[in-house]
């Protein structure tokens, strides 16, 4: 009943703030699986001797880019920016879609030239490679054309720190590597067997011949 207790306030506290802060208690579903995710590898690479520095220091990069993406979606600087190229460009397109527009373009020709770049590098798939990522430059060209509201933006903010944090965690470890042989030394009760087996050898000695 203790462990439900926690649960019960975890998530309850997750889905309120997500209500009243946020506006919304999906935002509350979503950022409590994001940080059980986020406890669990912790408590995991706590487990495989990762130290405490390396991971609070996964935690404040992610925090700074929540941060800096909640006020660029907040003061809407990615719909002001293809605005001003919009009629920079002067392009005729109705003013309302003008942004959604040039964000789509603009990041479907990044997506290309980068999946270009990156295909010279791949022996294989080359294709499915670009297309993968012209789709993903139309798909985030539309999403950052939008105007959010303050609530959403804190929103966005939040999630992309707890992701940034499990993915920098996540990366942190497939570079170092884990030290297997630390892990089993950590692991294994060496002093508890020395000791063990000296006691054996002091009964053996002290045994009445004939006996062990």
């Amino acid at each position: 009943m203790a462990i439900f207790a926690v649960f019960l306030l975890v998530i309850g506290t997750s889905m309120w703030f997500g209500e009243w802060i946020l506006g919304s208690l999906g935002w509350g579903v979503l950022h409590g699986v994001l940080l059980f995710i986020s406890v669990g590898l912790v408590a995991v690479l706590a487990a495989l001797g990762v130290s405490a520095r390396r991971i609070v220091g996964a935690l404040a990069v992610g925090i700074v880019l929540g941060v800096v993406v909640g006020l660029i979606f907040g003061y809407n600087l990615p719909n002001r920016a293809y605005t001003a190229i919009g009629e920079s460009l002067n392009l005729a397109v109705d003013p309302a879609y003008r942004p959604l527009v040039v964000g789509v373009v603009l990041w479907m020709l990044i997506g290309l030239i980068v999946g270009i770049i990156a295909a010279f590098r791949m022996t294989s798939r080359r294709f499915v490679a670009i297309a993968g990522l012209v789709v993903f430059g139309a798909i985030f060209g539309a999403f950052t054309s939008i105007t959010f509201v303050a609530q959403v933006a804190a929103g966005i903010g939040i999630t992309v720190a707890y992701l940034a944090w499990i993915g920098l965690m996540a990366l942190d470890v497939s570079r170092t590597g884990i030290d297997v042989e630390a892990l089993r030394a950590r692991f294994t009760p060496t002093q508890t067997i020395d000791t063990s087996k000296e006691t054996l050898e002091w009964l053996q000695k002290r045994m009445p011949p004939g006996i062990g």
